[in-house]
């Protein structure tokens, strides 16, 4: 059985590894400087992602700012899915996971902008810096991806206030599992390498996917509609 693909094959410059660890000690106050510091106080994937709303009328403030984080992570695999199918370079299994699994990431947007209303924040604008157009490094991608959100849901899903809020977000973190096992058997990884998963906190995500340069735009504090954009 081949190796697993990792995230330094996709970090080929060493970028999200780079971000990841001058956040170690897990500040989201400190990151977010760094971040500003790092792109001359331009708002990064960082800044985007850890925006937060008003809280929505059945839910705690930690548990929208939770919902929303996991929203905006949805918001950019749905999109990364969708841009991929349509750039029509996918072929034969890798083309009916992108279809099937890029469904389901587009009912989870879905699904949690109904639960925040008003609350939830608009999807940013993105570039997914050529990983849509070539089915090899599109399925590099879509597995770090998967591994990531995997990661996301479990690392916050101890924090959440409300019952109704944790047993939908474990829905849809078996799921994202799920997707996990499916990409990394298409790569010839193993689909459950270890007994246990480590989850990673919410700055530690943050910083990994500020590091792919994917997220290109603030989105806006309301949700708002419209068609993908090829972004090349």
């Amino acid at each position: 059985m081949s190796e697993p693909i990792t995230l330094d094959q996709v970090d080929s410059d060493g970028a999200i590894r780079e971000t990841m660890d001058a956040v170690a000690d897990d500040s989201r106050a400190g990151f977010l400087k760094k971040s500003m510091l790092a792109t001359g106080g331009i708002v990064g994937g960082a800044a985007i992602l850890g925006a937060m709303a008003s809280p929505a009328h059945a839910q705690t403030a930690n548990d929208v700012s939770i919902l929303n984080f996991a929203l905006t992570l949805e918001y950019l695999e749905a999109e990364f899915y969708t841009e991929a199918v349509n750039m029509g370079a996918l072929r034969g299994e890798v083309l009916a996971f992108a279809r099937v699994v890029g469904a389901h990431e587009r009912a989870h947007v879905s699904f949690l902008r109904k639960a925040l209303g008003s609350a939830a924040v608009g999807k940013p604008s993105f570039n997914f810096q050529g990983t849509t157009e070539n089915q090899a490094k599109f399925k590099a991608t879509a597995q770090v991806l998967e591994d990531t959100g995997v990661m996301a849901y479990a690392g916050q899903a101890p924090l959440i206030d409300t019952d109704a809020v944790l047993a939908a977000a474990l829905s849809v973190h078996s799921v994202e599992a799920r997707h996990a096992a499916w990409i990394r058997h298409i790569n010839g990884a193993p689909p459950a390498p270890t007994a246990f998963d480590k989850p990673k906190t919410k700055d530690q995500i943050l910083a990994a996917v500020a590091g792919t340069q994917f997220i290109t735009g603030a989105p806006a504090m309301t949700a708002a509609g419209g068609s993908p954009s090829f972004t090349g």
